[in-house]
């Protein structure tokens, strides 16, 4: 299929920002075990390859299923049109809004240290942000029910991107944006996912430990949970070798979108590159409650009505940047994230032990591509099942 460079204004879903059918069992994710199971394989893999050919479908897939030592690794298409080469679990990704959990594991960290409180209000935090956001909390803010206006949807913000999607942004002064618009609601009384919360979640705990979000991240998160290949980038580049992400629109050509946006422009709320190896070991530890003390837990799986975007498999449950989803099979809990070129699933069983990585290299969403965000939530409940009861 044709590709076209970045060249035209950006599309954009939740963080404003080609069908070759080649499947495969790849190796496992370094230093794992495999345990292939033809028949099961096969069938997931036909669900992957479909997903590829599908109308607007993306051109590569990659999913890591981890079942204790076990680790197996199924794909279609292809990771770079360009040289055909497949998918690779230790490829570069951008994560998009599945970043939102890891500024959770930060701020949930601080909260099992006593650094931080659910309680802790901006006001009290970060005084100089607008006095009606004030009486906001900590835990408004990780469960999306703070009625923090979205900077993401800012006329100004959005009229920045699209003159220049590699524009530096001041990652800390994204809520400048939105800094003369009320709450959408008063705090608690409803569930609306916004981009500002993670912002402001990162900011509250820079603010409490006077120690740079970056920084956070790799103590509390990258080092605990042995991650060697995730990192927080301002600029546009891609690590090597990464998963291209396209924009697929029939009829329009196929367009690399890899490096479209800068990332200062979306920060602790989806500016995250990771690998698919790199985030099944965070998933397992985040979601199976490794990184803080029981308590923490317990608050954080205080379920409430509300999905990710884009939706998981399942119904869907909203905790502290976590999510709960339930499938025929059983439940999983982590998060989902899309920005242009990409869509991700990461999730794990509450104890860990069983983690599933879901990558594609194309945006779904339900504004973009609502027929195929429903083929994809099927795929990844197939999926599930494959890993929960042992069923294609």
């Amino acid at each position: 299929m044709p590709i076209r460079r970045a060249s035209r204004r950006p599309r954009l879903g939740t963080v404003p920002l080609v069908a070759l059918c080649l499947t495969s069992l790849s190796p496992a994710v370094a230093g794992a075990a495999t345990h292939p199971r033809p028949d099961a394989d096969s069938a997931l893999k036909r669900r992957l390859a479909e997903l590829v050919r599908s109308p607007g479908g993306p051109p590569g897939v990659i999913a890591v299923l981890k079942d204790g030592h076990r680790t197996r690794v199924v794909r279609a298409g292809v990771a770079d049109l360009d040289t055909g080469r497949e998918p690779r679990p230790n490829d570069h990704m951008r994560i998009a809004s599945a970043a939102k959990a890891f500024s959770g594991a930060v701020a949930l960290s601080l909260v099992d240290r006593g650094d931080l409180s659910l309680d802790d209000t901006l006001g009290e935090r970060l005084p100089d942000l607008p006095d009606a956001w004030g009486a906001v909390t900590l835990r408004q803010l990780l469960n999306h029910t703070s009625g923090l206006p979205d900077y993401s949807e800012s006329p100004a913000f959005l009229e920045i991107l699209f003159a220049d999607p590699r524009h530096r942004f001041d990652s800390r002064k994204l809520l400048d944006f939105v800094a003369d618009r009320p709450l959408n609601f008063p705090p608690g009384s409803r569930y609306r996912y916004s981009n500002s919360d993670n912002i402001a979640v990162a900011l509250m705990a820079e603010a409490a430990t006077g120690t740079r979000y970056e920084r956070l991240l790799r103590k509390l998160v990258y080092v605990p949970l042995g991650l060697r290949d995730t990192s927080l980038p301002q600029g546009y580049r891609m690590p090597r070798p990464f998963l291209h992400g396209y924009d697929v629109s029939p009829p329009d050509p196929t367009e690399d979108v890899s490096e479209l946006i800068s990332m200062s422009g979306v920060w602790a709320s989806g500016g995250i590159v990771s690998t698919p190896a790199d985030m099944t070991r965070f998933v397992r530890g985040y979601a199976g409650g490794k990184l803080f003390g029981r308590d923490v837990v317990r608050e954080q799986r205080a379920w409430i009505d509300g999905a990710s975007e884009p939706a998981g498999p399942g119904s869907n449950k909203a905790g502290l940047a976590l999510f709960r989803y339930t499938t025929r099979c059983g439940v999983l809990l982590g998060h989902t994230g899309n920005t242009p070129g990409y869509t991700q699933l990461v999730a794990a069983t509450p104890d860990g032990k069983k983690s599933l990585t879901f990558s594609t290299t194309t945006q779904i969403n339900q504004t973009l591509k609502p027929d195929l965000l429903r083929q994809l939530r099927a795929v990844q409940e197939d999926f599930a099942c494959a890993l929960l009861k042992g069923k294609g």
